[in-house]
């Protein structure tokens, strides 16, 4: 089997690997105060109310991959002479933006964790 066809498999099992790490992460908070999250990642950037004794904070990442264009050139031997053909690949810069938000109620004077929502695939 070429590396070709054997890339989608690989591909794949790879997406299967890193899928849940975030989540796995997100799910040693659950059961803790809210400010073990704080302690690691800093203030949240939004709290909303979701009723008596209950709260979301949501954390926010907004993370900029640069992607390097590329260029290749084939020499081919014509009749004429010598012909040098170019593909370019632009560059680009890539955005991506990720939450993750946790759920915690009230229990006296402080807020414990008591679920969280899953990020996105991509953000995992």
């Amino acid at each position: 089997m070429s590396f070709r066809h054997a890339f989608p498999a690989v591909l794949a099992a790879g997406v299967l690997v890193l899928a849940g790490c975030a989540s796995a992460v997100m799910k040693n908070y659950v059961g803790g105060p809210v400010e073990t999250v704080m302690l690691d990642y800093g203030p949240p950037t939004s709290i909303l109310d979701l009723g008596p004794g209950r709260r979301a904070y949501q954390w926010r990442k907004v993370s900029t991959n640069v992607v390097p264009g590329s260029a290749r050139s084939e020499v081919r031997r014509t009749r004429r002479g010598t012909d040098v053909e170019t593909t370019e690949t632009p560059g680009y810069v890539e955005r991506q933006e990720c939450f993750y938000t946790f759920y915690a109620r009230a229990v006296g004077e402080r807020w414990l964790i008591t679920n969280f929502r899953k990020p996105s695939l991509e953000c995992e």
